[in-house]
């Protein structure tokens, strides 16, 4: 059976026995979150300045859209302060059960709550929202669709009055072979989660490139077991493709959002304090063991702001 990329990938991520309802992220591929507590830490930095820019209210909400295994919802409630951690209410949002070990006190959900006063964080999840490929044949721009079972494609009907318009604002077919995943449903999803946003700010974190960089080829790919695979949309894989975050960033204003933000990981970790500093060759003879913990506390945080690897990632901020 032929469909389209976008219904092929919902029915491997989401369907019955889909991916993403039987499978934990950390199993499959390496996030910020698993790389290291400093994100976590660097994430409840973040929820410090949406909390004093809110005014300390007595509730602060903490959304984590995609929340997978639980882990950086678990880890800031850990490590906030008593004077925020009282007031914080925290949200873990995903489709999957709720794992063992997620501390009590997060919610799980597989819905963003209607109204969030504070802090929605998106780490990875975007790439995720299943997706449409078209590519450009000497008719003009046609879907690709898919045989779910074997990956085999072929060109199918043209794509509708507002994909079009999409694809000539954010990312124009030039030659004969150029291929591109619509991004349209990503806006849709992203703009979801700024309605919902009464006062605060939310971020997307996700693998992006901007509308003068698309690659030529489309970003489409399968991950398995910590390796990159051919995406066969029959269950057996995470299908994901890199975000036009400035597309989604967009979308997000017509929602609502009065700031925006678009950086790099890089510059939004160093920013709030993830920085990778060696610590000083003293401290190896005062204290061997905490120079020990120190040096390998760099290093993660050298992996998070890595700008070939996680330090590359977009961070799409915008605020109400």
């Amino acid at each position: 059976m032929w469909v389209t990329w976008r219904e092929a990938t919902r029915r491997a991520l989401y369907g019955d026995g889909g991916f993403y309802l039987r499978e934990r992220p950390g199993r499959h591929f390496r996030t910020s979150v698993h790389a290291s507590l400093a994100f976590a830490e660097a994430v409840l930095r973040l929820l410090g300045e949406v909390d004093a820019a809110l005014g300390h209210p007595p509730i602060l909400d903490l959304v984590d859209v995609g929340a997978g295994d639980g882990v950086l919802a678990t880890s800031v409630l850990a490590s906030a302060p008593p004077e925020l951690g009282d007031r914080l209410r925290v949200t873990a949002v995903d489709l999957s059960s709720r794992p063992e070990g997620v501390d009590e006190r997060v919610a799980w959900t597989p819905t963003v709550p209607d109204e969030v006063h504070g802090l929605i964080f998106a780490n990875e999840w975007l790439d995720n929202v299943p997706v449409d490929v078209v590519e450009r044949t000497p008719r003009g721009p046609r879907l690709i669709l898919v045989n779910p079972a074997t990956g085999e494609e072929r060109p199918g009907p043209e794509p509708d009055e507002h994909d079009l318009a999409w694809l000539e604002r954010w990312w124009p077919l030039r030659e004969v072979g150029d291929r591109a995943e619509i991004g349209r449903p990503r806006d849709d999803a992203w703009a979801s989660l700024i309605v919902r946003l009464a006062r605060g700010t939310a971020v997307a974190v996700d693998y992006a490139h901007p509308v003068d960089d698309r690659p030529g080829a489309g970003s489409l790919v399968g991950y398995r077991d910590g390796a990159a695979v051919p995406p066969v949309p029959d269950g057996s894989c995470d299908i994901t493709a890199h975000v036009a975050l400035d597309a989604c960033a967009a979308a997000g204003e017509r929602a609502g959002a009065r700031a925006t933000t678009l950086t790099t990981q890089r510059e939004a970790l160093r920013r709030l304090g993830v920085t990778g500093a060696r610590p000083p060759l003293t401290l190896a003879h005062a204290d061997p063991r905490g120079y020990l913990r120190a040096l390998g506390r760099a290093s993660e945080e050298a992996e998070l702001i890595d700008p070939a690897g996680l330090g590359r990632f977009g961070w799409l901020s915008q605020s109400r």
